[in-house]
């Protein structure tokens, strides 16, 4: 009975969102029209980057108004073409497609049609046949706008979209920025600038995640929430379904199996399904089926005056738990070991942009290497990335720097399984004073908002000064001995590392994930004795903190997230050489030595963590 309350309680509390973020599925009352490929594209140049808003380059067509070129969407416009003043480009630029609506569609008004855009970088105002339907500030989340009756106006007209996007950072904006203006005329021509960052990725721009249309009837599915837990061998699904369009509807609640068998249904707008016999979501080299998922359909009824409307909507569910105690982490009460990779969405030409032969590409170097899980730094990734770790099983720590940047974050990836707990903030300035208030209210609004998952930051501060430190439930610290301190002293690796371990657990008494580490290794620079930025140095400070890490395993370290995946872009710089050279395959996805040393170790972890019966143990693969 306490665990049926606490669902309810934990429910409420999500709900407290407002309306939903659905992904868009087709279905038999909902289509989809992707608007992937080339659009026109230009940027706008003019001194103050303002002409195409004083010109009103979106009341007509692009090519109408000036010189375009093809941009493939999604993808940042950076790399795409030679110009040097595009890919450092700062302001807006002006991206524009021509769609033919389905005639059904438009005469159909109890149809709903939505643009939806998944994320453009940085801020975004979008106009449907020269009329202005939606703006949004934020660089990796998802907005849309109905724009049915718009496009009814002249069904006979093409649907024109144009989207304006500027990646211009400031202090207000996630992540920050400050535009410096460089007015010495000895040394600068007029009107010249730069944009300063605060972060070491380079600050790609432009469509990045798929542009869609799709249809809904005019009363439907808006939301659905989910929160899941279990009770011997009864799986327990507590669910909430939110409708929009009609006061009243009926609905009928339907949770199948994989093989399309229902477990477990309901007529009600919220409740509690239990599964017998339930197959749990388990991680992946936790399990041998890792990433379970049943599927909640959803089948809505409703009726006016006018019409008859019918809505479904089928969502992937995950059964599992996730909790922690002061010493280790929990996935369905049994004890889980973070052994992962830090990533960014980051790839030769398309910069930040959805590309899905690269996802495929990651997700088989994660599962080569024996990794487990991820950490989303330092944006929220794709919900397409998210998906995928779903039915593979991977964990993710999900992490969103803001408040309502965060909240529209658990709106979108509150039923993903994969998610196990909330990263709010990397590396903030936790040492000053105010960040004690700062971060319990940060810290405190996350759990209301979704009382499931476990709250974290990551701290690169002394841990005698952190002001946020006692309202995580989770400690996860960032360190670089031998790269930013004592650079090349790689003896100095074991006594600091083991200090730095032995301070935090002992003043906060809370498990610990070491959420980043490693060195850069420029691929094919070789030295022995190991030297900075060789392969041999980075080898070597991996092995050392893992010597470390296999000691603290055994009492209250949960967690090892390698710094970085892969190499990534960043600015120009006297410290990058053409970018940030800490990954372990190289940016186009090729195997430095210290992956082999990760592989070994990781699929050893597996093999000792994973809780298996001895005659299902993995072996490594070639």
């Amino acid at each position: 009975m306490l665990r049926l309350l606490w669902l309810f309680a934990v429910l409420d509390a999500v709900l407290l969102l407002d309306s939903g973020m659905l992904f868009p599925r087709e279905s038999s009352s909902r289509e989809l029209k992707e608007l992937s490929g080339l659009w026109v594209f230009r940027a706008d140049k003019s001194p103050n980057r303002n002409q195409g808003f004083e010109r009103a380059w979106y009341k007509s067509r692009l090519a109408e108004t000036g010189p375009v070129i093809d941009m493939p969407v999604p993808a940042s416009y950076n790399d795409i073409t030679q110009d040097s003043t595009l890919r450092d480009f700062i302001g807006w630029v002006w991206y524009e497609r021509e769609v033919v609506v389905p005639t059904r569609w438009i005469t159909d008004e109890g149809t709903r049609v939505v643009l939806r855009v998944g994320s453009a970088h940085y801020y975004s105002v979008v106009w449907v046949n020269g009329e202005k339907v939606t703006e949004h500030a934020g660089g990796h989340l998802p907005f849309e706008a109905e724009i049915g009756s718009l496009i009814r106006k002249d069904p006979a007209r093409p649907c024109r979209i144009t989207i304006a996007v500027n990646n211009t950072l400031t202090l207000e904006t996630l992540p920050p920025g400050s535009i410096q203006h460089m007015n010495d005329p000895v040394r600068y021509p007029e009107g010249y600038f730069v944009q300063n960052i605060y972060f070491d990725f380079f600050n790609y721009a432009g469509i990045h995640r798929p542009v869609l249309l799709y249809t809904t009837p005019k009363v439907y599915v808006d939301d659905i929430t989910v929160v899941t837990d279990f009770l011997d061998n009864t799986g327990l699904v507590r669910y909430q379904v939110s409708v929009k369009g009609a006061a009243t509807a009926t609905l009928k609640v339907t949770l199948m199996d994989k093989d399309g068998h229902c477990v477990a249904s309901s007529s009600e707008a919220s409740g509690l399904l239990k599964v017998v016999d339930v197959k749990l979501w388990w991680p992946y080299l936790m399990h041998k089926n890792p990433g379970y998922l049943y599927s909640m359909e959803v089948r809505l009824m409703a009726a006016d005056e006018r019409s008859t409307y019918e809505d479904v909507y089928a969502l992937p569910v995950g059964i599992r738990s996730v909790k922690v105690t002061n010493t280790q982490f929990l996935i369905n009460n049994k004890p889980f070991y973070f052994h992962g990779v830090n990533k960014h969405e980051d790839s030769d030409i398309r910069g930040k942009g959805l590309d899905w032969p690269l996802i495929v590409k990651d997700f088989n170097l994660i599962k080569w290497l024996g990794a487990n899980s991820f950490r989303t730094s330092h944006y929220p990734y794709a919900e397409e990335i998210l998906q995928m770790c779903d039915r593979h099983g991977i964990v993710v720590i999900d992490e969103c720097p803001g408040l309502g940047v965060r909240c529209l974050l658990v709106r979108r990836d509150k039923n993903h399984p994969s998610v196990v707990m909330w990263s709010v903030a990397n590396e903030p300035a936790a040492e000053m004073q105010p960040a004690a208030l700062y971060f319990k209210t940060l810290i405190t609004h996350t759990k209301a908002l979704d009382p499931t998952r476990p709250v974290t930051y990551i701290t690169d501060s002394n841990y005698a000064r952190d002001k946020g430190a006692p309202y995580v439930d989770v400690v996860c610290v960032n360190s670089y001995f031998s790269w930013y301190h004592d650079p090349g002293h790689l003896e100095v690796i074991p006594i600091q590392l083991n200090a730095q371990f032995e301070n935090w657990y002992g003043k906060y008494q809370k498990p610990i994930i070491q959420s980043e580490y490693g060195a850069d290794a420029v691929p094919g620079l070789h030295s022995d004795p190991p030297m900075m930025f060789t392969e041999e140095y980075q080898n070597a400070v991996l092995r050392s903190y893992h010597d470390i890490f296999d000691q603290k395993r055994k009492q209250y370290v949960v967690g090892e997230l390698i710094w970085n995946f892969a190499d990534f872009m960043t600015a120009q710089g006297i410290t990058r050489v053409v970018g940030n050279k800490k990954g372990i395959f190289t940016r186009q996805r090729q195997p430095k030595a210290g992956a082999f040393i990760l592989k070994e170790r990781y699929w050893r972890l597996a093999n000792e963590t994973g809780r298996l019966p001895p005659w299902t143990k993995y072996p490594c693969p070639l």
